[in-house]
């Protein structure tokens, strides 16, 4: 596919693919109390990476050999591992409207940091209005939830800070393995597949709830497919023409779904200042999206 059908078509990736990610709280949230969110990250991303690696074994392979891309998958998959155990425990934590906004609000900013330590590339004053008005958005909906709610929030945001980090390690480390050449499936598939080996563990020391119920195994096979196969497919096609920390802004799409269905499935409320931060997300992306995209980052090492 040529490099502007890539471009034309990424943000348009990126967006379905963040739509499937607003599902998982919700899905998850189904699940019985005896599964654990330790067993539903190690689920997901194990099964799901591995789907993603059969689908891509060849080109994934090949970037492995590549010496040059070789270090930022094995940097990635320390991402892989740590971010579905953060998240799916953020969330349970302190709900998935405010697990999901703190997680994937924190992103950008993250990104940004990786961006400038490692490239020392500067960000454009657009981007810093944009991302500063989506992640108010996202400080007024983590804190426009109805109070009560919430095992323990605190401790639920630290780990969605976490998550954050790890989200957009990650998204960095895909997008040098992407500037080096490889295509998007290939690293998706070379990164998820070693980290899908490194959760095989915990999914088998956690994962014998899931199989109580035939509801529960449905629920986590629609994990592993839609919102962790699909979506990263789709995800490491955006990556190919669009800068991390710009994707990570772009994704905040996810937690105003996670919120929305959150709202209206799982019955969490939010107050009038959770909507706000709604449609402050909203406009800081929509703002972003619609502008003329950065370059992609350097090959360098």
């Amino acid at each position: 596919m040529q490099q502007s059908a890539v471009s034309r078509f990424g943000i348009p990736a990126l967006v379905l693919a963040s739509v499937l990610w607003g599902t998982t709280g919700t899905a998850a949230s189904l699940l019985p109390d005896s599964v654990s969110p330790q067993a539903i990250g190690a689920s997901t991303f194990a099964v799901g990476g591995l789907l993603l690696f059969a689908f891509s074994a060849r080109a994934a392979v090949a970037a492995w050999r590549d010496t040059r891309s070789r270090p930022w998958l094995a940097l990635g998959a320390v991402g892989v591992v740590i971010y579905p155990l953060a998240f799916y425990a953020a969330m349970d934590e302190a709900g998935v409207a405010i697990g999901n906004v703190v997680a994937l609000g924190s992103g950008p900013l993250f990104a940004a940091l990786l961006e400038w330590l490692w490239e020392r590339r500067g960000l454009s004053l657009r981007w810093a209005v944009c991302a500063g008005v989506a992640i108010l958005g996202v400080v007024l909906l983590s804190t426009g939830r109805a109070a009560g709610e919430g095992k323990n929030i605190p401790l639920g945001v630290a780990l969605g800070l976490v998550a954050g980090f790890a989200y957009a390690l990650y998204t960095y480390a895909s997008t040098r393995a992407l500037a080096v050449g490889h295509p998007g499936r290939g690293v998706m598939g070379g990164m998820f597949g070693l980290a899908a080996v490194v959760l095989g563990p915990v999914l088998i020391a956690t994962g014998a709830p899931l199989l109580d119920r035939a509801e529960s195994l449905a629920i986590a096979a629609y994990l592993a497919i839609a919102p962790m196969f699909l979506a990263y497919l789709l995800f490491g096609f955006g990556l190919r023409s669009i800068r991390s920390s710009v994707v990570t802004t772009v994704t905040l799409i996810e937690p105003v779904v996670a919120a929305v269905l959150a709202v209206l499935v799982v019955g969490e409320r939010l107050a009038a200042g959770g909507w706000v931060g709604l449609g402050l997300i909203l406009l800081g992306v929509a703002a972003l999206v619609t502008a003329r995209q950065p370059g992609k980052p350097s090959t360098a090492a």
